[in-house]
Formats: structure tokens, C-alpha cells, sequence
């Protein structure tokens, strides 16, 4: 925080504070020249008067406290802007005081687990609830509750990956993440040739699309697409680029979706979590997202996404 905001939030804080107790005080004594029971010549509703009289000490005694209260915190604790008060207490020492509780109490679980062989691991009933849970924390915001994927965000209970589904690679793009770069063909191909290669792409896994425009794409595809997909289309995992033989489209397969991702490209980004996680927390994770495939009687590894 600038030290103009500092000093701004620090006057703002100090004037109210000043204006309570002024206010309190103001109202608490009696106008000159009245006594208590009189009315003050205010009138409501015909026959309401208002009467002259003080307020409650308790009422009174309860605001001062407040006060009181107020300052004490200001003093003690980061409320007046960069003033990080005299116990010194901050929400990132709290937070790394109890990141530093859990690893001292969970710390030696992680790291026995981390020493069993990820296949092994993924069969260790106990441990996969605990690689749920840190699933669920840290990955389900993007591959959903039951890791299913949505638009964009891979299925990882299929057996379709875009860089292999060994345990030991799918440890590594939980660890070292991954940047998915599908350039934007559109300025290169123009609008007819996107229509053409998009109509080939469409046809590779059976469906039909038009004859002429197929038997285009087919050339253009080849000389563009061919050196990342493959001749067949099959995709390279060496490079993280998917099969489009098969029915599994990381961004929707329809004639429409396939020329958005031609036409303007597709980044997406899979973040590293090696700092996030650490490297024990990371393979039970690891574990886990095997073992969604696993379980289904998938064989790792066959199939790129």
C-alpha cells in the first residue's frame, strides 16, 4: 500500500473515532437552561411530546467501551493502514503458522505414501481418499468433481491423453504442468481454405462432410497440420497434439467448433504444481488420476487426447 493511502485510511480511521466521542459527549449533557422532564417543544402525531431527558448511563457507558475497544485493536493489530501492529500479527503468518501445523502432522503420511510406486498406490483404497481430497482442492475447479473434464479441461477417467497416460507422465504434468499452443490458421489458410480443412477434420473419424471440400482439406491439411497431427491424424503426444480419428474433442467436435479452434487456435494451460503441492503431495495426486482410468479396465498410455 502507498503511503498516501496509508496515511489516508489512518485519517479516515482517527477522525471517526474522534467525531464518536465528541458526538457522545455532545449528547450527553443537558442543553443549558433545561431540566429533566420538560419537553422540548417537539410535537408528533398531535399529542406525541418529546421530553428532555438523558440518556441511559449503561446505554452511555456500553458506546465508550466500544471505543475503548476500538483503539486497543488499532493498536495491537494491521488496521490502520501500513501500521502492522505491536503483536505483529498478520493473515500470511497465520496462514504459514498452520500450513506449517498440517505438514508437521500430515507431512510423514504424505511422504510414506510417496515412497509406494505410483501403480501400487492408485490400489491403496485409504490413499486414494486422501488423493481425492487433494483432487478436490486443487483440480476439480477445472476437470470437475469427478475429474470428467468440461470444455476445454481434459477427461481423466477416459483413456484418451494428450501426453500419455503412464503414471510416471501423468506425474509429470501434474509437476511441470502443460502449455497446449494450437496456432491460429485462419490468417494463413483464409476463410475457404478453414472450410476445407475443417470439413477433412470433421470426415477423419466417418462422418460426411462434402466430397470437394474434403479432397482439399486433404492437401492443405497435409501441408499444414500433418507435421503436429500426424499423415493420419492419429496426433503426437511427444508434442501434446490430439488424435482427431476418435470421438474425443477437447473443445467440442461439432463442424462449428472445429473451425474456431483452425480459424483462431487454442492455448490452454495446465499450471505446475510442483510449488503449490510439493513433490509427495503431487504423487498421491499423480496416483489418483491414474486410478480414475485404471479402475475403468483403461490401459494407460494407448490413446492421445
Amino acid at each position: 500500500m502507498s503511503t498516501f493511502w496509508s496515511a489516508f485510511i489512518i485519517v479516515i480511521v482517527v477522525a471517526h473515532i474522534v467525531g464518536y466521542v465528541w458526538l457522545l459527549l455532545a449528547t450527553s449533557k443537558m442543553p443549558a437552561g433545561s431540566k429533566v422532564g420538560e419537553t422540548t417543544g417537539h410535537v408528533f402525531d398531535d399529542d406525541l411530546e418529546e421530553y428532555n431527558n438523558p440518556l441511559p448511563r449503561w446505554w452511555l457507558y456500553l458506546f465508550y467501551i466500544t471505543i475503548v475497544f476500538g483503539i486497543g485493536y488499532f493498536v495491537l493489530y494491521p488496521a490502520l493502514g501500513n501500521f502492522k501492529g505491536y503483536l505483529g500479527w498478520s493473515q500470511m503468518t497465520e496462514h504459514a503458522n498452520e500450513v506449517a501445523a498440517a505438514e508437521a502432522k500430515y507431512g510423514p503420511l504424505y511422504k510414506k505414501m510417496a515412497s509406494v510406486p505410483l501403480a501400487q498406490l492408485a490400489e491403496d483404497p485409504e490413499a486414494m481418499q486422501t488423493g481425492k481430497r487433494l483432487f478436490g482442492n486443487n483440480c476439480a475447479v477445472c476437470h470437475g468433481e469427478s475429474g470428467t473434464g468440461a470444455i476445454g479441461f481434459p477427461n481423466l477417467t477416459d483413456n484418451d491423453w494428450l501426453y500419455g497416460g503412464d503414471p510416471e507422465v501423468i506425474k509429470a504434468s501434474i509437476m511441470d504442468g502443460r502449455t497446449g499452443a494450437m496456432p491460429a490458421w485462419g490468417p494463413v489458410l483464409g476463410e475457404q481454405g478453414v472450410e476445407e480443412v475443417a470439413a477433412y477434420v470433421y470426415s477423419l473419424n466417418g462422418r460426411k462432410a462434402p466430397a470437394q471440400l474434403v479432397e482439399a482439406g486433404a492437401a492443405k491439411f497435409a501441408a499444414t497440420c500433418a507435421s503436429c497431427h500426424g499423415a493420419d491424424g492419429k496426433g503426437m503426444q511427444a508434442m501434446g497434439a490430439p488424435d482427431l480419428t476418435d470421438n474425443v474433442w477437447l473443445y467440442g467436435g461439432s463442424l462449428t467448433s472445429i473451425k474456431e479452434s483452425i480459424r483462431n487456435g487454442r492455448q490452454g494451460t495446465m499450471p505446475a504444481h510442483k510449488d503449490i503441492l510439493g513433490e509427495d503431495r503431487v504423487h498421491i495426486v499423480a496416483a489418483y488420476v491414474y486410478s480414475l482410468s485404471a479402475k475403468k479396465g483403461h490401459v494407460s498410455g494407448e490413446k492421445s487426447r
